[in-house]
């Protein structure tokens, strides 16, 4: 299908369409518009997040609604506020023509504005089922005349655990009802539900379960886990106009990372379950308006973040299943372009890149970190780069003009360029100029052998502590930087990290005992003196 005119939609609705740019359907939008609009029968579809299901199910449903009847026809079911508000946005663009009303309800905001926004003129509801459940038992929210249920993500909606609430809702709903049902996953509940609630559904499916977009490439570095952040550092120096999401396990794990990118200066945030509603609309905004280059987010925070523009997704850990591990992908190489996934594993994970390569059928290729240096040289060569873009009129410097030969006059050109250089990039290059190689073997490592071989050549370790905690917010790689730093000539082994609130104990080749007290007497760090001493525990 070449456009949106063969689908059979109303003009009122292909001039909304041209006006936001739609033009040629997407596969699944091609299969599902037209059966839709022909058909009254259930539809069971198979797709990925980003394929504009939206479009696919909210056109031939918009077309279908009788406007002069104000009672509800249509309702729409999705796991997340920010999926059901993204949804709502999308069918009020595409009914810009037309005399539609369309509500959003969900969890997380006043339930009295929702109310009287449903007492109003309503054709279309769109909730999460936490929340519409609630309206139902109010006995505010009649679905009896509804004539379409929508429900998208499905799959999500049950891993959530909203089952309960769907059936109550869907109990609620005529039995003459059209239901479209939309899920990346056809799981045994899905077949329950669907089965229990659906009439001989028909079955679309635009993609194989668990493959990735053709336009997606994938790469992965491997590096120890305790160098997974300042490998996530050293990416994203490599690549300035990065626009990506960040995804983790946890919502601890979210905030430590977005909390060391901010504090290294990057331009990021963080999303998880913990935020109140209006700061996970400001965190969004700013993403979305890419305000914020990096959004370090888990899998169910970011459900409903709508962006066509991603560069990368980067997997800070790569997820337990497959089908999340495609859902995150699935968030770049939208709208035609090429995106890029990249995961940050271990050498013990590399089997699960195999399994992933078997099982979305793509072939996975390694990547290196970058070295110091490398990134040193591309931070500098992007830096100079800017320099030329920057308009001299950007504000009245000439009235400062002659101030300004007053203090730099005595400077040669050349002079002037290595003052400013060095001014702005001292720091990045101690940080860099000694920083080691974050590459590992992406072989397996057996651990017990390691351990075996390292006493058996005769290293042993002596305890240590430095002046710096958790309070000068002290981490693994960071200690690891300074030691090289401070020792360029010297491989000092490190064994054990213990990070405590004012000062930090690790375990050094007890070889180099007197080099690595000696070389941190002179030592600063942020303006601070440094201290290295032998660590004896104190007994009672």
């Amino acid at each position: 299908m070449q456009n949106f005119v063969e689908t059979g939609l109303r003009p009122e609705i292909l001039e909304s369409l041209e006006t936001i740019g739609f033009k040629t359907p997407t596969p699944i939008q091609s299969k599902t518009i037209p059966y839709i609009l022909e058909s009254e029968n259930d539809l069971v579809a198979m797709a990925q997040t980003g394929t504009g299901k939206t479009a696919a199910f909210g056109l031939p449903i918009l077309q279908k609604i009788n406007t002069e009847n104000n009672k509800i026809q249509s309702i729409i079911l999705c796991p997340t506020r920010e999926l059901c508000l993204q949804i709502t946005r999308d069918i009020e663009r595409f009914s810009t023509n037309l005399p539609l009303s369309v509500v959003a309800v969900y969890g997380g905001e006043p339930i009295n504005r929702q109310i009287s926004a449903l007492k109003r003129k309503c054709h279309m509801v769109v909730g999460t089922p936490g929340r519409v459940n609630d309206l139902i038992n109010r006995r505010i929210l009649d679905l009896s005349s509804v004539r379409f249920l929508v429900l998208d993500e499905a799959d999500e909606m049950l891993k959530m655990g909203f089952k309960d609430e769907m059936d109550a809702i869907l109990a609620e709903t005529p039995k003459t009802k059209q239901t479209l049902l939309f899920s990346a996953t056809i799981p045994p509940d899905i077949e329950s539900i669907a089965g229990k609630y659906m009439n001989k559904p028909h079955k679309i499916s635009v993609t194989h379960n668990n493959q990735t977009a053709e336009n997606i490439n994938h790469f992965y570095m491997v590096t120890s886990t305790s160098t997974a952040y300042p490998t996530l550092r050293r990416f994203a120096d490599m690549h300035p106009d990065i626009y990506s999401i960040v995804f983790c396990r946890t919502r601890q794990e979210t905030k430590d990372i977005a909390n060391k990118l901010i504090e290294d200066g990057y331009n990021a945030d963080a999303l998880h379950g913990e935020l109140s509603q209006g700061l996970r609309d400001q965190v969004m905004g700013r993403f979305r308006k890419k305000h914020l280059q990096i959004l370090v987010a888990t899998d169910v925070a970011a459900r409903g973040l709508d962006v066509n523009d991603l560069t990368h997704v980067i997997h800070y850990h790569l997820p337990d299943e497959t089908e999340n591990y495609v859902h995150r992908s699935g968030r770049t190489g939208r709208a035609g372009k090429s995106g890029v996934s990249v995961a940050i594993i271990s050498p013990k994970e590399t089997n699960k890149i195999k399994m992933l390569e078997r099982k979305i059928k793509k072939s996975f290729t390694r990547i290196m970190v970058p070295g110091g240096m490398e990134v040193f040289q591309n931070r500098l060569v992007n830096y100079l780069e800017t320099l030329k873009t920057v308009e001299p009129n950007s504000f009245p410097l000439d009235q400062y003009w002659d101030l300004v030969q007053e203090h730099l006059n005595h400077l040669s050109k050349e002079d002037l360029i290595k003052a400013i250089l060095s001014r702005e990039f001292y720091r990045v290059y101690e940080d860099y100029s000694t920083a080691p190689d974050l590459n590992v073997s992406a072989e397996r490592p057996n651990s017990t052998k390691n351990k075996r071989n390292r006493r058996e050549k005769g290293r042993r370790f002596s305890k240590f502590s430095i002046n710096l905690g958790r309070k000068n917010n002290m981490r693994p790689d960071l200690l690891i930087n300074l030691i090289n730093r401070h020792t360029p000539e010297y491989n000092i082994q490190i064994g054990k990290i213990d990070i405590q609130p004012a000062h930090t104990i690790f375990e050094a080749d007890q070889h180099y005992e007197k080099e690595l007290i000696k070389a941190f007497r002179k030592a600063k760090f942020k303006g601070n003196s440094l201290y290295v001493q032998t660590f004896k525990k104190h007994r009672r």
